[in-house]
């Protein structure tokens, strides 16, 4: 019996538990054994919430320790009790020696409740977007609470936003390029006589030097940032201006053959201005896609491909393109992980687009001819041709697009010609008939493709194609 009075849960309680669940008549000794062992249980749960305590740097026991207790033993944890304010145990006596401790209800008054007045309706929640900063420069706005001088918000760089000075009152504030920053003097002479030369139309001369100087100059490399955003720029706000577009190409070119220059983290920003170039929707405006008045009679009448020069300048400017590209492709694809795949994607989606004008058809067709080869033409292009069938058949009935549409089908048959001669390329002897294959032709690459090739005689084309297998 003293071990029994030294107990927590003492031998009655567990009796009381006992009937409570329907067992009754327990002998004593298993009550006791079951006494001391809820005995045991307790101080070890007030053990580990203990080290929780004093791990936590506390002297007082809270019941947030004894859950987290109860769960590093793997026993379900109390509910109700995880209240921040500490709880308060009220003792009541059911007789003499038992006594019974309970948690005291706080009284709530009702008519107090009643009368006190409503809290106040919560706002909504709502979201607003506001700038943290813009082009380096922080606003001046409550959502920004930066205690700064209003000189300190003066737009820093070339392209800082001039309506943020203007929305601060400070509109008349002269705003001076970032180059003189971070360039020397000569540098920035050099970067302004070589923006000036590239796009001056009325000195050959100071062109040729320009690209020179970016080909072979080592010096240059101090430029290639500021060389890279002015190609990006000139692209973007001269996409109807063919001469610019031009010089860019060149510059960018001449920037490729620089050996002085590490231009793989530039590749993915000069990508974007090659590929505008290569399959643009409409590069050139209506006056330099037009024939000039004082044309030669050749150009009139057409060059040896019976294309005029003058209405087709814009095919020049995608031939360039499309090289640099396959440059980029051949050089840079290693240190620029699945750059010739994103190229070849983009390139794909725009030659099998009907809705894109034939030059951007022209431009996709000889980058994908460039960067994948003999063997990418026959998996790539070769397939699509049945699709693009109706593209060129629609283009050849219309007198504005069908010299644009010759164009195209000489591209895609010097395509087949080059797989063709390609050492990976079926040969066996030749069709006895073509004419009698024409339908077999027709079949696989369409009507306007297969007469092409039956006219031209192109026989070791027409075996490529029939012994292909042109699943998609």
């Amino acid at each position: 019996m003293a071990s029994a009075a030294k107990s927590v849960w003492n031998p009655d309680n567990v009796r009381d538990v006992g009937e409570s669940v329907g067992i009754s008549n327990l002998p004593p000794q298993i009550v006791e054994e079951l006494a001391r062992d809820v005995d045991y249980r307790v101080a070890q749960v007030l053990e580990e919430a203990l080290k929780f305590m004093r791990h936590s740097k506390r002297t007082t026991l809270s019941t947030q320790d004894i859950s987290n207790a109860l769960k590093v033993l793997n026993v379900e944890p109390l509910y109700g009790y995880e209240s921040t304010r500490p709880l308060r145990f009220g003792e009541a006596s059911l007789g003499p020696g038992q006594p019974l401790y309970y948690v005291e209800d706080e009284e709530v008054d009702f008519e107090k409740l009643i009368n006190q007045p409503l809290p106040k309706v919560p706002r909504e929640i709502t979201f607003t977007a506001h700038w943290l900063a813009v082009e380096g420069v922080q606003p001046s706005i409550p959502q920004n609470p930066s205690a700064i001088n209003h000189a300190d918000l003066l737009p820093k760089g070339p392209n800082a936003n001039p309506y943020l000075a203007a929305a601060n009152g400070l509109d008349n504030v002269n705003i001076k390029p970032l180059v003189k920053h971070v360039l020397s003097k000569e540098s920035q002479e050099l970067f302004t006589k070589l923006s000036s030369a590239l796009i001056d139309e009325t000195n050959s001369e100071w062109q040729n030097a320009a690209l020179a100087s970016i080909q072979s100059d080592p010096g240059i490399h101090q430029l290639t940032t500021y060389l890279v955003t002015f190609i990006a720029e000139k692209v973007t706000h001269s996409i109807k201006n063919l001469f610019v577009l031009r010089q860019m190409m060149l510059a960018t070119t001449a920037l490729l053959n620089n050996q002085a220059i590490y231009l793989d983290p530039y590749i993915p920003y000069l990508v974007p201005a090659v590929l505008t170039c290569c399959i643009g929707k409409h590069l050139g405006g209506p006056t330099q896609q037009a024939v000039p008045s004082n044309a030669s009679s050749e150009t009139l009448n057409g060059n040896s491909n019976g294309v005029p020069s003058a209405s087709m300048a814009h095919f020049e400017l995608r031939d360039l393109a499309a090289s640099i590209l396959s440059t980029m492709c051949s050089r840079y694809s290693a240190s620029n992980h699945g750059l010739k795949a994103r190229i070849a994607r983009v390139c794909l989606k725009n030659f099998l687009d009907p809705n894109k004008p034939l030059g951007t058809h022209y431009g996709a067709l000889r980058t994908l001819i460039s960067i994948t080869g003999a063997e990418g033409t026959k998996m790539v292009i070769l397939p699509n041709l049945l699709i693009y069938d109706t593209v060129l058949k629609e283009a050849l009935a219309d007198d504005i697009k069908r010299l644009e549409a010759e164009r195209v089908i000489a591209l895609i048959l010097q395509a087949l010609d080059r797989s063709e001669r390609s050492p990976a390329a079926p040969r066996i002897n030749g069709v006895a008939n073509m004419e009698s294959q024409r339908e077999q032709l027709a079949s696989k690459v369409g009507d306007v493709i297969a007469d092409k090739i039956v006219l031209s005689g192109r026989s070791g084309v027409a075996r490529l194609i029939l012994e292909s297998d042109l699943r998609l």
